[in-house]
């Protein structure tokens, strides 16, 4: 294959090993994943699936294609029953899972009850000749949650930083805004600072500050 090695391509789904940017073929990464007889990547498939749900197209049939028999196809379902029952010891729900669990044969139903009982034990299971840890596992899938909401808590405060800058650039000239960042951090001013930001950036600060003129922007925001 020319392709980017397994692992690297794996850290892009979540499991970051290496870096990469490349793009890749994520239905057949999945498949890799399933073939690869790999505990640490079976441990790391719920994040995988996720990631690949999410961002990358997962195709259940696309990655069928790509096993080569009888048993990976039902090591890849496996795969995906566990996912599924960790999403929902979680209380994770997502649009994509619920095709995913109308596919599963009433007997793998039955084996989704009893894998949840075996994740909320703790004990270590096996299904369809796979061995799982619960708390590695668990510890692999928290881990990518508190990555997930560190990530989306710093593309907040990025977008409320630009938004803020945006919103500055409309109001103060870049040397008015400079000034305003100033006063705001407590840095000193010289003397010609001072005269300017009192003759003009305060005024607008003081306009800026009415509770009313903020209410009535407000209004016109919803028109």
């Amino acid at each position: 294959m020319t392709e980017k090695p397994l692992f690297e391509r794996l850290s892009k789904l979540g499991l970051t090993f290496l870096e990469t940017s490349d793009e890749f073929d994520v239905n057949q990464t999945l498949a890799e994943v399933v073939k690869s007889r790999d505990s640490r990547l079976w441990e790391g498939f719920p994040v995988l699936l996720i990631n690949a749900a999410r961002d990358f197209g997962f195709k259940y049939e696309r990655v069928l294609e790509y096993l080569d028999n009888k048993e990976q196809r039902k090591r890849f379902n496996s795969l995906l029953q566990v996912s599924l029952m960790l999403y929902d010891l979680n209380h994770l729900s997502f649009s994509w899972t619920k095709p995913l669990k109308e596919r599963l044969s009433e007997n793998e139903r039955t084996d989704l009850k009893q894998l949840r009982k075996e994740l909320a034990s703790g004990n270590s299971f096996t299904l369809n000749g796979l061995e799982f840890h619960p708390l590695r596992l668990k510890n692999t899938f928290e881990l990518y949650l508190e990555k997930d909401a560190e990530k989306s808590r710093q593309q907040k405060e990025k977008h409320e930083e630009l938004s803020l800058e945006y919103a500055l650039s409309q109001v103060f000239s870049p040397k008015q805004k400079e000034l305003f960042k100033k006063r705001l951090e407590g840095l000193p001013l010289t003397k010609t600072e001072r005269e300017y930001y009192s003759r003009t950036v305060k005024k607008k600060v003081v306009s800026l500050a009415n509770a009313e003129l903020h209410r009535l922007a407000q209004r016109l925001m919803s028109y």
